[in-house]
């Protein structure tokens, strides 16, 4: 199974983000699953990486050529594509993964999960869409969630789409559904 996960490249976050996708990536590899990324190596997004491979797991890397140019890219993925576009790159990792996991992050990552998340309402794919967030940082997103479908933006099911999870654990059980 191929996991990919969704989360900050930023430099200036608190460590325990850091070290929350290092130890979701060791729960990766030791689960015997691929982890997909968006391909570079700092902050969360290379944490992931290294603790799925401290877990002897297998690391695919999906990254635009501009990113690659400015040394962002994890040349220790065991496999690591490099396309033209951001709009290139989400296809390509929708395409090869088996579910998705979104930890804290900002807008490039909250972007993601949206695109994810209304491509499984509008049955693009039937991939299993997780929230891990152990430190509430999208409780006021949940509660958006929530409000926005009761004034109907938001159509009935479509929130239960998502599973919101505060362990590793219970993710990557959510994952094999």
């Amino acid at each position: 199974m191929r996991i990919a996960v969704f989360c900050s490249s930023s430099p200036t976050i608190d460590p325990k983000y850091v070290d929350l996708a290092y130890q979701l990536g060791e729960g990766i590899g030791s689960a015997s699953w691929e982890l997909v990324t968006g391909g570079g190596h700092i902050s969360m997004m290379g944490a992931v990486s290294r603790g799925a491979r401290a877990a002897n797991g297998r690391t695919v890397g999906v990254i635009p050529q501009a990113l690659v140019d400015i040394e962002f890219a994890d040349h220790d993925n065991d496999e690591l594509h490099v396309v033209e576009t951001m709009g290139e790159r989400k296809a390509m990792i929708t395409d090869i993964s088996d579910a998705f996991i979104t930890l804290p992050g900002g807008a490039g990552t909250l972007e993601e999960f949206f695109e994810i998340w209304v491509g499984r309402y509008l049955k693009f794919h039937n991939k299993p869409v997780v929230i891990l967030d152990p430190f509430g940082i999208y409780d006021p997103l949940h509660e958006l969630v929530l409000h926005l479908e009761s004034e109907n933006f938001i159509k009935p099911g479509m929130r239960d789409l998502i599973s919101w999870t505060t362990t590793i654990e219970d993710a990557l059980a959510a994952c094999g559904q």
